[in-house]
C-alpha cells in the first residue's frame, strides 16, 4: 500500500488562507482584503502586565484542562453582563486555543462518522472543514436573499442523522445579523428534535446600524442542548494569541475534557492570564475601535455602490465583511487570483464558503488603516469595472 494522507484529510477543501497568501506572496505589493482580522492591537495594559504575567510561579507547568480559574472567572462576569448567560448546574465554561478549537472539539464530542451537521449558507470554512474531519457530514442549507436564516429549510433538512444546526452570528462571511427571533426559532426546533445548537458568537461587539446580537445561549431551557462559542481575537485584537471559550451543556464535559487534553492538554497559560486583563478592559475598550470600522464601513460600501448592477452587495449589519455577487463573474478563486495578478488586490472566493454560483467574492475591511483599505478597494473597483 503505498504511503499518503488519510481519505479523511484528502476530503477536506484546502485551506483558502494559506492559498491566497501564497499568491500574495508571489505578487508584491497586493494589498490583501482577505484574511479576517482587525487592524488594532490589544489593549495597552496587556502589554504593560507581560512582565508581571512572565514571573508567574505557575506559568511553566500544565494547568487546568477546561482553563485557568481567573479567566474562568472572568468570563463568567462578561457572560453575565454581555450576554444574559448565567451557566448553573446544566452548564461548564471551557476555555480553548481560539474558537476554531473550540468547534472542533465540539464536533468530535456530538459526532459519529456519518452523523450530520447543518451549516446555513454560505458557511465558514473552516467550520465545514472540522465537520468533514471529524468523518461527519456538513450539510449546507440555503438562506434568505439578504443571507437571513431560513428557519423552514433548516426544518426540511433534518434527518435521523442530524447531531446539530450551526448559525454564526454576526455572520461571517456575510455580514448578517440574525434576529432574536430565527435564533430562537432554530433554538426551539433543535430542543424539539433532539439537536444541538452550536451558537458562534465570535463576531458579537462588530454591529452596525444600530442593530444588537444576540446569544441563544441566554433563552430559558437552552441549557441542556446549546452550545455558545466565543473568541478574543477579533474583538481584543488576540488572534495569534489564540484564545476561545465556550459554554456547554454539563454533560458533554467529558467528552471535550478528553478531546481537548488529547490535543492541547491545556490552553496557553500566558494567553490566558493576558485574556484576564484584556476582559477587564471590557466591551466599552473595543467599542471606539469598532466605531471607526463602521466608519470605514461606509466609505468602502459607497466605492462599491456605483458598480451595480453587475455587482451587488447586500447591506448587512455585522462583523467587518461584505460579500459581493459578481454576475459573469464565472469561477470565483480563477477570479480572485486574476485580481492578485493584475490589480494587486486580494479578497476571498465564494467558493471556499461552499457557494459555486453564483459568484461571491468576500472582501474584510478590518485589517487595515482607513488609507489602506481605500487604496486597496480602489483597486478593488477597478478590477471589478475590468
Amino acid at each position: 500500500m503505498p504511503y499518503s494522507p488519510s481519505k479523511r484529510a484528502e476530503a477536506v477543501q484546502s485551506p483558502i488562507i494559506p492559498v491566497i497568501a501564497q499568491a500574495i506572496r508571489e505578487h508584491p505589493g497586493t494589498l490583501s482584503l482577505g484574511q479576517g482580522v482587525v487592524y488594532y492591537p490589544p489593549p495597552t495594559a496587556v502589554f504593560d502586565a507581560i512582565d508581571a504575567l512572565a514571573r508567574e510561579p505557575e506559568l511553566n507547568k500544565y494547568q487546568a484542562v477546561h482553563g485557568a480559574d481567573a479567566l474562568i472567572a472572568a468570563i463568567t462576569t462578561k457572560l453575565a453582563h454581555d450576554n444574559a448567560i448565567v451557566p448553573g448546574t446544566e452548564q461548564r465554561i471551557v476555555v480553548t486555543a481560539g474558537g476554531n478549537m473550540a468547534f472542533l472539539n465540539v464536533v468530535l464530542a456530538v459526532c459519529d462518522p456519518g452523523d450530520e451537521v447543518i451549516l446555513p449558507l454560505p458557511y465558514y470554512f473552516n467550520q465545514e472543514m472540522a465537520i468533514t474531519l471529524a468523518s461527519a457530514t456538513p450539510v449546507g442549507v440555503p438562506t434568505a436573499a439578504d443571507y437571513q436564516l431560513d428557519v423552514e429549510a433548516i426544518a426540511r433538512a433534518i434527518t435521523p442523522r442530524t447531531r446539530a444546526v450551526v448559525t454564526v452570528s454576526p455572520n461571517n462571511p456575510t455580514g448578517a445579523v440574525y434576529s432574536r427571533a430565527s435564533l430562537a426559532a432554530v433554538n426551539a426546533l433543535c430542543l424539539e428534535r433532539g439537536l444541538y445548537h452550536v451558537s458562534d458568537e465570535a463576531y458579537e461587539y462588530f454591529v452596525h446600524e444600530g442593530d444588537a446580537s444576540f446569544s441563544p445561549g441566554s433563552l430559558p431551557d437552552a441549557g441542556r442542548h446549546t452550545i455558545s462559542l466565543y473568541s478574543l481575537s477579533k474583538a481584543y485584537g488576540f488572534a495569534s494569541w489564540r484564545v476561545g471559550y465556550m459554554v456547554i451543556p454539563v454533560h458533554l464535559y467529558p467528552a471535550i475534557a478528553k478531546i481537548q487534553d488529547t490535543n492541547l492538554i491545556c490552553p496557553p497559560m500566558v494567553s490566558q492570564l493576558a485574556a484576564v486583563v484584556a476582559l477587564a478592559a471590557g466591551a466599552q475598550w473595543c467599542a471606539p475601535r469598532i466605531a471607526a470600522l463602521t466608519a470605514v464601513r461606509e466609505a468602502v460600501l459607497a466605492a462599491l455602490q456605483p458598480l451595480e448592477p453587475r455587482v451587488t452587495v447586500p447591506r448587512t449589519r455585522g462583523a467587518f465583511y461584505c460579500l459581493l455577487r459578481v454576475a459573469d463573474g464565472g469561477d470565483s478563486l480563477a477570479l480572485a487570483r486574476r485580481m492578485i495578478a493584475s490589480h494587486r488586490v486580494a479578497v476571498i472566493p465564494g467558493v471556499a464558503f461552499g457557494v459555486d454560483e453564483p459568484c461571491l467574492l468576500r472582501v474584510s475591511y478590518g485589517a487595515l488603516d482607513r488609507a489602506s483599505v481605500e487604496t486597496a478597494v480602489g483597486r478593488l473597483v477597478s478590477a471589478l469595472r475590468t
